[in-house]
Parts: structure tokens; C-alpha cells; sequence
């Protein structure tokens, strides 16, 4: 069976799903700061009073409705297509900031945009025009669960050997980019292969629906660790540094997984990858600019600004 690939509408609702990120990530960013000790992480007390908080929900809302469009972007377009979309969420943070803080946007921050989006839009249109969307095989999902379970034992393992120490603020913005890196290459998976069993009428319990059962399972895990480190991210870190950091690590997992596992570039050419390796840079160059203007302390932060204003925080 071969997937249908649209990608004009997969790019449109990841675009979306950006958008709706970084919405959710201010409110959810507002809501950390309302309800947690900036600078000390985020404890079980924190989670407690972050879940009764309105601002945080709608935030998390938001940031689940996110996902559920990103997932459906994914029906529509293989991996590498889709998943460097997301770094047009550092736009839409930017026009935020800009808004709730009454500053327009500085020279550097419009370079480093342009930067950016060029280098995105090339990506993606090479991208979209070499890339194939196929079945996903057994081999290659059990290629990506053992990847994930690797990258949970060095977490685990990392987590207990550091248990004294304390992390550097960008460790829990990185991680959460990572983890939710899983989640996007696992939710392909699990889309391809539900439609291939409805276009097919595979529904018995056998060992390929079961390891699509294991996918679902490390999508639960992976979400809720991301989930966590980035909450967690939110009390150490600018709301402008964490979208930066996950528009730039989710991306770049998805795109490795996409070409080297699910074998979504099999049949490009090989200019192509000069121009993938080229464009991707210039795209991560212009988000760590980006994200040095944003972390500037002389920058107001949106967060900040909004909590300024409420006379309620």
C-alpha cells in the first residue's frame, strides 16, 4: 500500500500547531511563574497548584490541541517535511512579545528571523519535493523504541549520578525538545500504520498491532517527560528561550529519525542532502541568534510584562 502524501496541507496545519505553541507556551509560561519559586524547579507542590490554576490549563489546553494538529499534520506529509515547520513558532513568539510588551521587534531579532524562515522554507520545499512517505515496517518501529529506551537509560542514568547537582538551566529545554522529538516520530508511526489497518482491515491482536500498541505506550511515556522538563524548563528559563530550544532540538531528532530510520529521503538525490545540511544550519543559526536577542536581560519579557499588569500575581 502507498500513503498519500499532500504536503501543502501538512505544512498548513503545522503551521497551525506553531502557532497554537506558542500561545500555549506564554499562558503556560504565566502560569508557572504565578503558581512555582521561579529558579528552583518544579516540585510535586508546584503540579499541585499548577493544575487549579485557570491560566496554566488554558495554556495546556492549548499546547494539547497543539499536538493533536501537529499529529494531523503528519497524515498529510512525511517527518522532515512537517517537523521543521515548528520553528515558525519563534515568529509568532516574537510578534507576541512584541505585542504584549509594546517594544517592536530589534534589528537583530528581524535578521535572525529572516534567517531562519529562508532557511526553513528551502528545507522544506527541497524537502517536500524528495521525500516519500511510505508504510512503516516492523524493523524500523523497533529501531525507534530501542532508540527511545537508549535514551531513557542515559537519562535515568544521568538523572541518578547529577541527583546532588544542579542542572544547567538549557538541560531541561533540551531534554524536552528531545522527548517530544519521540513523540512526533512515534505518532507518524502510529498514523501510517492505522491507516494501513483500516485501508486493509488488519485488526487482529498480532505482533504488528501489538508493537503499534508498544509505539503508543512510548508516546505516553515520551509526552510525559517532555511535559515535565519542559514545565520545569519554564521556572529556569525565558518563555522566548524555551520555544527556541524546542523548535530547534524537536526538529532536528524528527529529521535524523525520519532519514535514517523511516527512510523518508531513500530515493533523494544527493544535492539534496547539501541543501538539507546547508538550510538546516542557517535555520539553527538564526534560532540561537534569536534566542540570544530574546535572553538578553535588557529585553522585556511578555511573561513579565503581562504579570506587571495583573494585579492579581
Amino acid at each position: 500500500m502507498t500513503i498519500t502524501s499532500f504536503p501543502i496541507i501538512g505544512i498548513a496545519l503545522a503551521v497551525l500547531s506553531a502557532l497554537l505553541l506558542t500561545l500555549g507556551n506564554f499562558l503556560q509560561s504565566r502560569g508557572v511563574a504565578r503558581t512555582s519559586a521561579q529558579g528552583n524547579g518544579l516540585g510535586p507542590a508546584d503540579f499541585s497548584r499548577l493544575v487549579r490554576d485557570p491560566v496554566w490549563l488554558g495554556g495546556s489546553a492549548l499546547f494539547g490541541l497543539a499536538i493533536l494538529v501537529q499529529l494531523s499534520a503528519l497524515a498529510f506529509a512525511p517527518l522532515m517535511v512537517v517537523q521543521p515547520v515548528g520553528v515558525v513558532a519563534l515568529v509568532f513568539a516574537s510578534l507576541l512579545t512584541a505585542w504584549v510588551t509594546q517594544t517592536p521587534p530589534r534589528v537583530r531579532e528581524i535578521v535572525a528571523i529572516a534567517v531562519c524562515v529562508g532557511g526553513l522554507g528551502i528545507f522544506v520545499s527541497v524537502a517536500a519535493a524528495v521525500s516519500v512517505q511510505t508504510t512503516i515496517t516492523n524493523r524500523q518501529l523497533i529501531a525507534v523504541l530501542i532508540v527511545l529506551l537508549l535514551v531513557l537509560a542515559v537519562t535515568v542514568g544521568a538523572a541518578i549520578v547529577l541527583r546532588r547537582r544542579r542542572m544547567p538551566p538549557v538541560v531541561y529545554v533540551l531534554l524536552g525538545g528531545l522527548y517530544s522529538g519521540f513523540v512526533a516520530t512515534l505518532g507518524k508511526t502510529v498514523i501510517l500504520r492505522v491507516q494501513t489497518a483500516v485501508v486493509r482491515g488488519d485488526v487482529v491482536l498480532d505482533e504488528t498491532n501489538l508493537l503499534t500498541i508498544a509505539c503508543t505506550a512510548g508516546i505516553a511515556v515520551a509526552g510525559a517527560l517532555s511535559i515535565w522538563c519542559v514545565q520545569t524548563a519554564h521556572t529556569v528559563n525565558s518563555p522566548q528561550v524555551v520555544v527556541a530550544g524546542l523548535t530547534v532540538v524537536d526538529p532536528f531528532v524528527a529529521v535524523v529519525l525520519g532519514i535514517t530510520v523511516l527512510q523518508e529521503a531513500a530515493s533523494a538525490p544527493w544535492w539534496s542532502f547539501l541543501v538539507f545540511a546547508a538550510t538546516g544550519t542557517a535555520a539553527m543559526a538564526g534560532v540561537w541568534m534569536l534566542a540570544r536577542d530574546q535572553a538578553d536581560p535588557a529585553r522585556p519579557s511578555p511573561a513579565m510584562s503581562a504579570r506587571r499588569r495583573d494585579p492579581d500575581r
